[in-house]
């Protein structure tokens, strides 16, 4: 079972998924990305370009940026409450660039104090929503950060990259928007997005096809609308980001 909500901390979402008690899949599905089952009843979690902070079973787990889909094990009566952050957001909060947890999964007490993470992972554990303990967690560093409130007209960095790889716009465009090299634009973004603009304008174009497809677009007019050069360049990249055909990663429950 899966359920989601918007968050306190702006921009991201909280999301709830408890495992099946039958050796049944387990899915899960979100509004940017989804989580479809395997027939062994593991969980192909896709890449969407966002960072999670996840309390699994009392314990809690940073996910970074995935590049490819990522399968999560199938485990009965297990319990997942997760943080999931906006593309670009979460090494600010977490305070590690994102490209050090690329395609990583690691405990939150590699990241912070030990005694920080351990008061945290109580509280999470001794709280009726561990969700909430996780914002309360979190919201203390947004404002830290400087960013409870940001000044429409005055986009950021992770604004301007964001605009430029939805609008279609080449590297050297969004670079020049952004008043940087493209060398160091890749820098910055290896930073805050976990990998490059092409990477992520890839990621996020998956992502837009896919919510067209699951909506009975046809396939070819997916390909046209956003962007790809024919229906077999969508197949092309669907396999090489998914790990399976356009046709089974819809099939899947």
């Amino acid at each position: 079972m899966y359920e989601e909500r918007t968050s306190r901390v702006p921009g991201a979402v909280v999301w709830r998924r408890t495992s099946d008690t039958a050796a049944t899949s387990d899915t899960a599905a979100t509004s940017d990305t989804a989580a479809t089952s395997d027939t062994a009843g593991d969980a192909r979690v896709l890449p969407d370009g966002c960072m999670d902070l996840i309390w699994v079973s009392g314990e809690l787990l940073v996910a970074g940026p995935d590049t490819v889909a990522h399968l999560v094990p199938h485990q009965r009566d297990v319990r997942y409450v997760g943080l999931r952050f906006a593309p670009g957001t979460a090494p600010a909060l977490l305070g590690v660039p994102a490209v050090e947890l690329r395609d990583r999964r690691v405990p939150l007490d590699d990241l912070w104090p030990s005694a920080e993470a351990r008061r945290l992972r109580e509280r999470a554990g001794e709280a009726a929503d561990p969700a909430a303990a996780l914002e309360d967690a979190v919201l203390p560093r947004l404002a830290a950060e400087g960013r409870g409130t940001v000044v429409r007209g005055e986009p950021t960095l992770v604004d301007a990259v964001m605009a430029g790889v939805r609008d279609g716009r080449s590297v050297r465009e969004t670079a020049a928007d952004a008043g940087l090299s493209e060398r160091h634009l890749h820098r910055r973004c290896l930073d805050a997005f976990g990998y490059g603009p092409r990477t992520l304008g890839r990621i996020l174009r998956l992502n837009r096809a896919l919510d067209l497809a699951r909506g009975g677009t046809p396939f070819a007019d997916v390909a046209a609308v956003t962007g790809y050069a024919d229906q077999a360049h969508l197949s092309r990249e669907v396999r090489s980001l998914t790990g399976v055909p356009l046709s089974v990663l819809l099939a899947a429950p």
